[in-house]
């Protein structure tokens, strides 16, 4: 399995704060509903489409106030993969957030796609932490 890690974000509020709105899939709602198709969610699953691509992701794990882990559900995505999004609270005013992803990709697909995964996990925590840091 191949590992990609985003860049370390800070977000001004402490972890337990944080955590409860990344632990619920539902709570993406706002903030992805009119940049996907199909968008459906509940506290523990999501579905959507993209490029008329169906993704289906569900939470396998949460510790609270440390990590969410993501997987794809079945009939989403067909590679085999999980991402976590990870908090680590440095002081009630600095929670660093990261996003890891391990993934299973051929060489081929490393070739094409590992460099866009590595920029968008770097723009999604981007946008998650400038997110939370207006919550």
């Amino acid at each position: 399995m191949e590992k990609y890690e985003s860049k370390q974000q800070q977000i001004h509020h402490p972890a337990e704060r944080i955590f409860p709105l990344l632990s619920r899939l539902d709570m993406l709602t706002p903030a992805l509903q009119d940049k996907v198709e199909e968008w459906y969610a509940d506290e523990d699953s999501c579905s959507f489409k993209v490029k008329g691509f169906t993704v289906k992701l569900r939470i396998d794990e949460r510790v609270a106030p440390k990590h969410v882990k993501i997987v794809g559900d079945e009939g989403g995505v067909p590679v085999d993969f999980a991402f976590w999004i990870q908090l680590h609270e440095v002081s009630p005013s600095d929670t660093r957030i990261r996003m890891v992803l391990h993934a299973e990709l051929n060489m081929m697909m490393r070739m094409m796609i590992g460099g866009k995964i590595q920029k968008g996990l770097d723009q999604a925590v981007e946008g998650l932490a400038a997110a939370l840091n207006r919550f």
